[in-house]
């Protein structure tokens, strides 16, 4: 295993992509891979895969949605729906897109927002990742965890749900507390973060509809790619989506849910191997 962290980055370089902080990598004209992250999530999720993919010929660009990190977003919650972010999404895919239609990535709720775009505009996109993503809402203890918190976001704001659910965590057997450096850029993103995009995401992913039949239905090459020990949804499901949608399954070993972290070298190497048998395919490197 190959363990890295947020922290590496690469040679990656800040940019913006219609008004969202993105960091991106690789030649220009080259073609692009477009990589959404999920709840609680940013940009800097994809950091230790971005140099691989550019290396196999790819333009790789890692986006914070709306509310995000560094993205400002709308101060409603109402707005922070797998639709209203799949629009987004294909803001971004049309302005990358000079090259042609984008191989789309979405990890966890960026699965789900990808998939809402996908089936929303299917001619904008080569094909679709679903990293650590389901088909539906979200369950089990981490959904619980959002309901948990809401109250305090509420009472006592962004940093008083961070510190509750750092101690949560810490609190769990073999919590490895992450070094001084990390910890303070996964303070410092989600501290940044709108209270509304926290509390609209949140909501959306314990509610949002089972619509596979639909992304089935667009007949976009799609891979369902998730962490052996994924907590959130759980592989047995990811596979059963990924029966239904006639996709390819790649369990990533020594990875929970975030593999781009826990095991970058897996899978990146899942990823080129994915896109590389694609029809154009001829464009990435060996």
């Amino acid at each position: 295993m190959s363990a890295a962290s947020q922290l590496d980055l690469g040679d990656a370089e800040p940019a913006r992509v219609a008004g969202l902080a993105a960091l991106q990598t690789g030649a220009d004209g080259a073609p692009v891979v477009l990589l959404v992250p999920g709840y609680t999530g940013s940009k800097e999720d994809f950091g230790p895969i971005l140099a691989p993919l550019a290396g196999a010929g790819l333009h790789a660009v890692a986006i914070d949605l709306p509310g995000q990190h560094e993205s400002p977003g709308p101060v409603e919650p109402d707005f922070y729906t797998t639709a209203s972010l799949g629009e987004v999404v294909r803001a971004v895919a049309r302005e990358l897109a000079g090259a042609g239609p984008v191989q789309l990535l979405g990890h966890s709720f960026g699965g789900l927002v990808a998939r809402a775009a996908v089936v929303a505009e299917p001619s904008l996109f080569a094909s679709l990742v679903l990293m650590d993503s389901g088909p539906g809402a979200l369950g089990g203890n981490r959904a619980a965890l959002i309901t948990y918190l809401e109250p305090m976001l509420a009472s006592d704001g962004i940093e008083a749900v961070y510190a509750a659910t750092e101690a949560i965590y810490a609190a769990q057997p073999g919590y490895v507390a992450p070094a001084p450096e990390l910890a303070a850029l996964l303070r410092s993103r989600f501290v940044a973060g709108s209270p509304a995009m926290l509390q609209g995401m949140g909501r959306t992913l314990r509610t949002e509809p089972d619509t596979v039949a639909d992304l089935a239905a667009t007949g976009i090459p799609t891979l369902v790619l998730y962490g052996e020990d994924d907590d959130a949804w759980l592989p047995e499901v990811q596979d059963e989506m990924a029966q239904r949608l006639g996709a390819a399954v790649v369990r990533i070993p020594h990875a929970v849910h975030s593999p781009a972290v826990e095991n970058p070298a897996a899978t990146a190497a899942a990823l080129i191997d994915f896109w590389r048998r694609l029809p154009s395919r001829a464009t990435l490197r060996a």
